[in-house]
């Protein structure tokens, strides 16, 4: 009887630590560049309302751009056993040492939005196809004008900034009509964009065009040219498709953005992510397709959400 009963706690206290478990479901950590870009915040609510659909839980960073900050943080996941990590990093080869301690780990990553160096490191990398966003900002320029100074705002530290940059340089260097006024780097921050933008209008007052590598860069491009009341004819070019972007190129103010679907970039994010995590195989690169925004289509997709 005494051995019937010790059986019957044992299994009570093992289904119960089951339960437990189960109850508890999957883990997820995720870390971006910075929060303080609402590409991102629309980013995590998809991942976040996925996730949490299933039943399990998300725990969200924010480096706020410093690489040093995200390597803690995501070694700060690896010691609360996340199983997965959806990453969005500060500097793409900086990132490296963190990258590696998960793999020791054995927490694959999902490399979301902006791709790593080490690509090897990384389960599988879902990203817009950053070199056709800077390409149709390029080929607009080219129906509008026929040459001029062009400014380019970028980001050098992020794969996303360099490819974005690279393929609209291209177009500049096969048209001998444009000239690179300045190029220098705004982070993708708006608050350091402006400062940087006013500058350059100091020493450059017949700007034609300024291309930047987001759209918080553009209104912070376009604050400055405001400001100087410098505005008349200059082409502004972002990307994302964020909805405060819309809303200038409805105003006139801004001239296009590449657009992007942060919701779907999260989406198929998640889903890799339970693939990966059930043993099945996927795809090392997801590309998300991205369209131009401008004046003449603004409308049909809304001016207060995210594509």
């Amino acid at each position: 009887m005494k051995k019937a009963l010790a059986l019957l706690v044992v299994l009570a206290v093992v289904l119960g630590a089951a339960c437990a478990a189960l109850a508890e479901g999957k883990k997820f950590g995720a870390t971006y560049m910075t929060m303080n870009n609402p590409f991102f915040g629309a980013m995590n609510e998809a991942i976040k309302a996925k996730v949490e659909a299933n039943g399990d839980t998300l725990i969200t960073l924010d480096p706020a751009l410093d690489q040093v900050k995200q390597i803690s943080q995501i070694e700060d996941l690896i010691a609360q056993g996340v199983d997965a990590i959806f990453l969005n990093p500060v500097d793409w080869q900086g990132v490296s040492p963190a990258l590696q301690a998960c793999k020791e780990a054995g927490i694959p990553i999902i490399n979301v939005d902006a791709p790593v160096y080490e690509e090897d490191l990384v389960a599988c990398i879902v990203a817009s196809d950053n070199l056709a966003a800077g390409q149709i900002c390029g080929e607009d320029m080219l129906k509008r004008i026929k040459g001029g100074k062009v400014v380019i705002l970028g980001h050098p530290t992020t794969k996303t900034g360099i490819d974005r940059i690279a393929k609209f340089k291209e177009i500049i260097e096969a048209n001998p009509t444009f000239s690179i006024a300045a190029d220098q780097s705004s982070e993708g921050q708006l608050e350091i964009a402006m400062p940087v933008m006013e500058n350059i209008i100091q020493g450059n007052p017949d700007i034609a065009a300024v291309m930047c590598v987001n759209d918080p860069t553009a209104l912070g491009a376009i604050a400055a040219l405001r400001a100087a009341n410098a505005m008349e004819g200059v082409l502004i070019y972002g990307v994302d498709g964020a909805p405060d972007a819309k809303k200038t190129i409805k105003n006139g103010e801004m001239t296009g953005t590449a657009a992007q679907s942060p919701k779907n970039i999260g989406i198929i994010g998640v889903d890799m992510a339970y693939k990966i995590l059930n043993g099945e195989k996927v795809e090392k690169h997801i590309p998300v397709p991205v369209q131009l925004i401008t004046a003449e289509n603004v409308d049909e997709f809304g001016l207060d959400g995210w594509q």
